[in-house]
């Protein structure tokens, strides 16, 4: 079985664990790493359930942040908030992703729960904007797309990379 867990990455002069917005990690978060400019990305092993409010982060912390979910290593669901833009979500392992949905709420299906990956890597690119990066649509799309692999994880973390604000 593959990892399962929270990240959380933001921009902050304090760090992030310590927002009343990630109230709801109890404390438990843990400094994964530091970035230029400020960005963090906290990690927060092992745990489902509400961890905080992306929109509340993005408000407290006056920049874009986002959360990523990864799901036995095999899938990411990614939410992401920016004071000017607003919410968007996404996720690596779109095939994966279906199947941990499967039977969950009758009728509904990975694309109820996320964009399309154009329309999120649409939305990637408002997204950096505002946290002062030039992304381009297609990087962001073709991590959207591809094989996560047996450690989705990773592609988060080159996600966080094609939107140049925590290098891989």
């Amino acid at each position: 079985m593959g990892y399962w867990g929270y990240f959380v990455v933001g921009r902050s002069e304090r760090p992030l664990a310590g927002l009343d917005a990630l109230a709801g990690a109890g404390g438990e978060l843990t400094l994964r790493t530091e970035a230029p400019d400020g960005w963090q990305v906290w990690e927060l092993p092992g745990r489902e359930g509400e961890l905080g409010s992306m929109n509340e982060l993005a408000k407290e912390t006056g920049a874009p942040a986002l959360f990523g979910y990864v799901m036995a290593g095999e899938c990411v669901a990614v939410e992401a908030a920016s004071p000017g833009s607003g919410v968007w979500t996404a996720c690596l392992g779109r095939d994966a992703m279906a199947g941990y949905l499967d039977g969950r709420q009758e009728g509904l299906t990975v694309d109820d729960y996320f964009l399309e990956p154009a329309d999120a890597a649409g939305r990637a690119v408002l997204w950096a904007e505002e946290a002062g990066r030039e992304v381009a649509a297609q990087e962001i799309l073709e991590v959207l797309t591809a094989d996560p692999g047996p450690m989705a994880e990773n592609g988060f973390f080159r996600l966080l990379d094609r939107l140049r604000v925590v290098p891989e």
